[in-house]
């Protein structure tokens, strides 16, 4: 064999061994991910159950191929920033922000390292993405359709409650979607001639305080807006809506778990399970700003009839035929 015939054949095989040596050392990297989120790791259990199912269907692994830096502020809003920090400076490949209030923080926090939304209610109004289709910057994953839920969770309620002349709306300022619930509550009740009461909470003392003021306006039933924050406060706040008779819904299931009357959403633990499609994505080579924000396909109204027995309600069949669960 000629020398030269010899060094065609040489650069060849090297140009087939660089991709294989690539592609094996891709395949036994142990990837770093961050979790991040305001609610404690308790209450957040189904979710991150969730999101590892996901990322094991996937082939990732804790211990394995995954390290996962799980990062919980327990309800305080004020170390979030700290949190998504640390996630930065351990320079994860990727970061879960659970929720807004997450979001929020690791936007600040990095604009280079990807991240990956659980849920938020109004990611465009928000600023966290561009577009939906073409979120653009390190953020994109998946919405629950917060900001648009308060027509239909009212239409809901005054159903049950036909002869409803006013209905407060629990928001807190925390949320980036309590503008948006608020007002397109305030616009569906308008148009039924019911009058709106919006009440704002950012504490579990201004939870109490909201619903004595509720109570004294004489408002009739209650809209819990969806928020990290009252995901943390649900049993409180279904304890306050039973003290006041005032009838509740919530935006999902784990409200009406809790003692609401009524949930009308998309399921939680869903998102977070999907989420790890998003991980999976990025992790291979795909930039966020390309990939799609989600919404929710498929929404389900749960009624809880031991709370209509306490508040001396009869729930119409219209809406018990209509519901996907009914707890007994």
């Amino acid at each position: 064999m000629n020398s030269r015939r010899t060094l065609i054949i040489a650069l060849g095989a090297g140009a087939l061994v660089a991709p294989l040596a690539s592609f094996a050392q891709q395949q036994g990297k142990i990837w770093r991910v961050g979790f991040l989120a305001l609610n404690p790791a308790s209450v957040n259990s189904q979710n991150t159950d969730a999101f590892l199912k996901g990322m094991r269907e996937l082939g990732y692994v804790e211990g394995k191929n995954l390290v996962v830096e799980w990062r919980f502020a327990d309800g305080k809003f004020e170390r979030m920033p700290g949190l998504a920090a640390e996630l930065v400076q351990l320079k994860v490949d990727v970061i879960v922000a659970a929720a807004s209030p997450a979001i929020g923080a690791a936007q600040k926090a990095t604009t280079t390292i990807p991240i990956v939304m659980g849920t938020t209610g109004d990611p465009v109004g928000s600023g966290f993405v561009k577009s939906l289709a073409r979120p653009g910057g390190n953020i994109t994953g998946l919405s629950n359709l917060g900001g648009d839920m308060g027509p239909k969770l009212f239409d809901l309620l005054h159903s049950v409650l036909p002869k409803l002349s006013r209905v407060g709306v629990l928001v807190t300022p925390t949320s980036t979607t309590y503008r948006a619930i608020s007002e397109s509550v305030q616009g569906a009740a308008q148009k039924a001639g019911v009058k709106t009461l919006v009440a704002e909470a950012s504490s579990p003392q201004e939870i109490e305080s909201a619903f004595s003021m509720m109570a004294r306006e004489n408002t009739g039933a209650v809209i819990v807006g969806a928020a990290a924050f009252f995901i943390l406060q649900q049993h409180q706040i279904a304890e306050l809506a039973l003290k006041y008779r005032m009838p509740s819904i919530f935006g999902g299931r784990s409200g009406v778990e809790a003692g609401g009357l009524m949930g009308y959403g998309y399921r939680i633990p869903d998102n977070y399970q999907r989420s790890a499609t998003y991980v999976d994505k990025i992790l291979k080579g795909a930039k966020p700003g390309d990939l799609p924000v989600e919404q929710p396909v498929t929404l389900k109204l749960v009624v809880n009839l031991k709370t209509a027995k306490a508040l001396g309600l009869t729930i119409p069949q219209t809406i018990l035929l209509r519901a996907d669960e009914v707890i007994e």
